[in-house]
């Protein structure tokens, strides 16, 4: 059998991250898997059409909380400041607290 080497130790195992907006509290999914699509859709960042910011909204925030944010009535602009801060919150380049 080949060598086994545990990293557990080095994996945090978080929740994931939460955006507030207005009192109320968004869980952004930050799994891997799915911060791969929302990387792979944004790619270099100089073509993200609104289709994109969409696709990466539908991946980011549960079906529960699109509700929530729709009932919200967001300005465009408000809209893609949203999807833009939960993908900085989820790569570390969001360095705003509660």
């Amino acid at each position: 059998m080949g060598k086994v080497i545990d990293i557990t130790e080095k994996l945090s195992f978080e929740d994931n991250p939460k955006l507030k907006v207005k009192g109320k509290v968004f869980e952004v999914n930050a799994d891997a898997s799915t911060m791969l699509k929302v990387m792979q859709l944004i790619g270099d960042g100089k073509d993200v059409s609104p289709n994109t910011i969409i696709s990466m909204y539908e991946l980011m925030f549960s079906e529960a909380d699109r509700k929530k944010i729709a009932d919200m009535n967001l300005q465009w602009p408000d809209f893609q400041i949203l999807v833009m801060s939960a993908i900085s919150l989820v790569t570390g380049e969001s360095n705003q607290g509660e």
